[in-house]
């Protein structure tokens, strides 16, 4: 059997080998290149954990403006802020603070100081 006749009866392998080669050429950028498959399932995911965080951002923006426009014009609210925050009390009321520390750590504290 000669060259040509060799490459005639094997042509369906060679045929099906090349097909294979083009396949594998063109389908490994498909699926591990720069814009590939593998690619664009990280980024899909990375796009709905921003989604996520924008919107919780946004809810997290909307209640500051809310409280902003309370304590532009809200005299409950300016009241609130001023009662918990600043400690400002109405004519005739006391205030009184408790420690922030443990009983322990206060006993401690007092020892020493004695």
């Amino acid at each position: 059997m000669n060259t040509r006749e060799w490459l005639m009866a094997s042509r369906h392998k060679l045929a099906t080998m090349g097909v294979a080669l083009i396949a594998a050429v063109v389908g490994y950028p498909v699926i591990f290149g720069a814009n590939g498959l593998l690619v664009y399932h990280q980024k899909r995911a990375e796009s709905q954990q921003l989604q996520q965080q924008i919107m919780t951002l946004e809810q997290q923006n909307k209640a500051a403006e809310q409280q902003i426009h309370a304590l532009k014009y809200d005299p409950k609210a300016i009241e609130k802020e001023a009662r918990e925050h600043m400690g400002y009390a109405r004519k005739g009321e006391k205030i009184y603070t408790l420690p922030t520390q443990s009983p322990r750590q206060f006993s401690q504290q007092t020892r020493e100081r004695k």
